[in-house]
């Protein structure tokens, strides 16, 4: 694993899992990040898109990884127990929770997940060493030589934004949330500021959102507000509604483009679409 900061899309969907044609170049994949730096391998929630990363990874045993989550809603949990690694007693794995409040734990959420009559087998299923670690959102967490800063979003049942800084370089994972009726949100302006890129819930359009208001969820345009006031290299417009097919993302594409024209001073764009396959090392 290379030293630098790097960020790969294995999940780039939100709400469900959309197959088909119409979904190719983007991916219908729920969320699921692989976050490499400082010789450490961090993945940030475990939507469908998380089994293909662990059929790559299965072929690099022992490993050593953190799985961190932003909430346990389905769409981002969906993948866990299709993740090859937690199958093979070689490797370590941690997962992290900082949403949850009592009397609910990461560990009995994915208990529960892995119980008749939803699931044919137990936790015990699992082979690997698995330590479940639950932490008070707004911490600081460390990762080796990696910083991890957490904040709270507007999410039903919780949810968890981190900014991932390493040796002067950052990117920042901000989803799910809802954006504040009185204006933007300074708890994510300030988590973000000055950051290299930011990944953003950009579920809906301003122009959909008044249909889901109290959905828990925001638009790229509010991304793009975000991320200005936030002084953010890069805009990462992500968690796709299942409704948004490849044509209508590339128009997405293209009215972002309008509103944050350029790139920063690494090269990068001022805002990217997120797809599956996606690498950006800022």
């Amino acid at each position: 694993m290379a030293d630098g900061l790097k960020v790969r899309f294995w999940g780039v969907r939100g709400s469900i899992a959309c197959p088909g044609p119409e979904y190719a170049r983007y991916g219908g994949n729920t969320p699921c990040l692989e976050v490499m730096a400082g010789g450490r391998r961090l993945i940030f929630d475990a939507g469908t898109g998380i089994r293909e990363l662990g059929l790559e990874l299965a072929r690099q045993a022992p490993l050593d990884i953190d799985i961190y989550f932003t909430h346990t809603h389905l769409d981002h949990l969906a993948g866990l127990t299709f993740f090859a690694p937690l199958f093979d007693k070689r490797n370590s794995i941690r997962m992290w929770a900082g949403h949850l409040e009592g009397p609910h734990t990461l560990k009995t959420v994915v208990k529960s997940l892995m119980q008749a009559p939803l699931y044919p087998v137990s936790l015990e299923a699992f082979q690997a060493t698995i330590t479940f670690r639950e932490f008070d959102c707004g911490a600081v967490l460390s990762c080796g030589d990696i910083s991890l800063r957490t904040g709270i979003l507007n999410h039903p049942n919780g949810a968890t934004g981190y900014r991932v800084d390493h040796k002067g370089k950052s990117l920042c994972y901000i989803t799910d949330t809802e954006h504040r009726p009185e204006g933007i949100d300074t708890g994510i302006v300030d988590l973000c500021r000055g950051a290299d890129l930011m990944i953003y819930d950009s579920t809906f359009t301003d122009a959909e959102y008044p249909r889901y208001r109290g959905w828990g969820h925001s638009t790229w345009q509010e991304g793009v507000r975000v991320a200005d006031a936030a002084q953010v290299g890069t805009l990462v417009i992500f968690h796709h509604d299942p409704n948004h097919d490849d044509a209508f993302m590339d128009a997405v594409a293209r009215d972002a483009a309008l509103l944050r024209p350029g790139t920063t001073a690494n090269g990068l764009p001022r805002v990217i679409v997120a797809h599956e396959g996606l690498i950006l090392s800022p």
